[in-house]
């Protein structure tokens, strides 16, 4: 997770560009004196740190320092999205990679220095833990979900999202329109963040997103079970909103520099785009989809 930045500094007070009056003693300041003035949310990071405890607390932040935490995080079970370890580390940590591995967790080695740069506290013991901002589900909740809905399937499909504003955007265009879930892939693009969480406005909590290893055969096995694959393509053949959606439906947006890979392509009936008379030949991902999930809508004569 990015550090956050740093505090502006207050003007100083007096003439010009002058020198403010230190008070008596202000050059001899110790580590009392530093802990004294550190402000409350630094100061419970260090204590955290201190204690072997994460950097904060997970329920606020989306990452776990430390082995003696990440190996908690582990036993619990909670949904991890990756861990950063440091090169050459030995020791506990060997066991806990093995333990990660063994989960299918993605763990990456990664220069000690990276880790002091991005790490929140001041002990990471050369391991960093990203929490996923909500648990994942597996594949098969979506499409029970979709199966029980009395309004046919519509599923989202995300080849390589990297922006975390753009899956929030989605996540909240889903729940806006009654969509049973949405489709990440597991490497090679955002996962469930706080900063996606934010970004949804509280979407997250109501939208089942499950991560997939493969999503090319994610993308067929849908279409086993009865959906017809839409993506999105700025050469597309037809316009979005010539394309039947008002059946089952799996809508795939692709990444937002490249597009939608060529082995996905390949994998969708149809391939829509939108009108583009200005200068700019693509929209944003998040806009994108909020355009074809309200067609699908309106498709639908759905009304509340």
């Amino acid at each position: 997770m990015r550090r956050s930045k740093e505090k502006e500094r207050a003007p100083r007070k007096g003439k010009g560009f002058g020198t403010e009056r230190r008070s008596a003693g202000a050059e001899r300041r110790g580590p009392a004196a530093e802990r004294r003035e550190r402000p409350a949310p630094e100061r419970e990071r260090v204590e955290r740190a201190v204690k072997g405890e994460p950097a904060v607390a997970a329920s606020n932040n989306e990452q776990v320092e430390g082995r003696h935490p990440v190996m908690e995080a582990l036993k619990s079970g909670r949904e991890i999205n990756k861990i950063l370890v440091a090169e050459g580390a030995a020791g506990s940590i060997t066991e806990l990679m093995a333990k990660a591995r063994a989960k299918n967790i993605i763990v990456q080695s990664v220069p000690r220095s990276k880790l002091d740069l991005i790490a929140e506290g001041r002990n990471h013991q050369g391991i960093i833990a990203y929490i996923a901002a909500k648990e994942y589900v597996e594949l098969d909740v979506i499409l029970q979900a979709a199966n029980n809905s009395p309004r046919p399937g519509l599923i989202i499909v995300l080849d390589e999202i990297e922006d975390p504003h753009n899956l929030g955007s989605i996540l909240r265009s889903a729940d806006g329109v009654g969509a049973h879930g949405v489709i990440i892939p597991k490497r090679r693009a955002v996962p469930l963040t706080a900063t996606v969480a934010k970004a949804s406005a509280g979407a997250i909590e109501h939208v089942p997103v499950a991560r997939v290893p493969n999503i090319s055969q994610t993308v067929e096995q849908l279409k086993k079970e009865g959906y017809w694959v839409v993506g999105t393509d700025v050469d597309g053949e037809q316009m979005y909103h010539q394309v039947d959606m008002a059946g089952p439906t799996v809508l795939v947006i692709g990444n937002e520099g490249k597009g939608l890979g060529e082995v996905i392509k390949k994998r969708c009936d149809y391939l829509v785009r939108l009108p583009m008379i200005g200068k700019v030949q693509s929209l944003n991902a998040g806009v994108a989809t909020g355009i074809l999930l309200y067609e699908v809508l309106r498709q639908r004569g759905e009304k509340k």
